[in-house]
């Protein structure tokens, strides 16, 4: 009868620890900045992107607005219904800069580096608009300084296969 207790005593004491493992583990994953492991990636270049999908009306006009930040190796792709199509962007509601990777083809054709934020209450009217120099298939949004750091150029290969399967 000791040696039941002694069992059973060290079986909940071993499934009290699993637990308090586990709701350790997860608090600190989602306190971390890692990307989520379940968006898409993209490559760009030589480097892997994880990246949001903006692929509805509401989503690309929401963008990254609002937002506190976004994470290191990460950012937002958006996608058109219609393709090769000039497009402008502004930085409504944006809380941190950004650089903006214009595709067209699988390639980069253009790089808007550093776009800073508005200031506060700017009326939209008064907002910069920063367009493609030419029709684009897609638009990617990541931190400021990330096409520098990760030596994205223009003509660079974009591999897209994975986040539009």
């Amino acid at each position: 009868m000791k040696k039941v207790f002694i069992y059973i005593a060290l079986t909940a004491l071993f499934i009290v620890g699993i637990s308090i493992l586990t709701n350790n583990f997860k608090v600190s994953k989602n306190n971390s900045n890692q990307v989520n492991p379940s968006l898409p990636q993209i490559k760009v270049g030589m480097t892997n992107i994880t990246v949001e999908l903006a692929m509805t009306q509401e989503a690309r006009q929401k963008g990254l607005s609002g937002r506190d930040s976004l994470d290191a190796n990460s950012g937002m792709l958006f996608t058109f219904d219609q393709t090769n199509t000039v497009r402008s962007f502004w930085m409504k509601d944006m809380k941190f800069p950004l650089d903006f990777i214009w595709i067209k083809d699988g390639k980069v054709v253009q790089i808007d580096k550093n776009i800073s934020v508005p200031a506060a209450g700017t009326e939209d009217s008064k907002l910069t608009i920063y367009t493609s120099q030419m029709p684009i298939d897609y638009v990617l949004e990541v931190n400021a300084g990330f096409s520098d750091k990760n030596n994205i150029k223009t003509g660079d290969p974009v591999d897209l296969s994975k986040a539009l399967e």
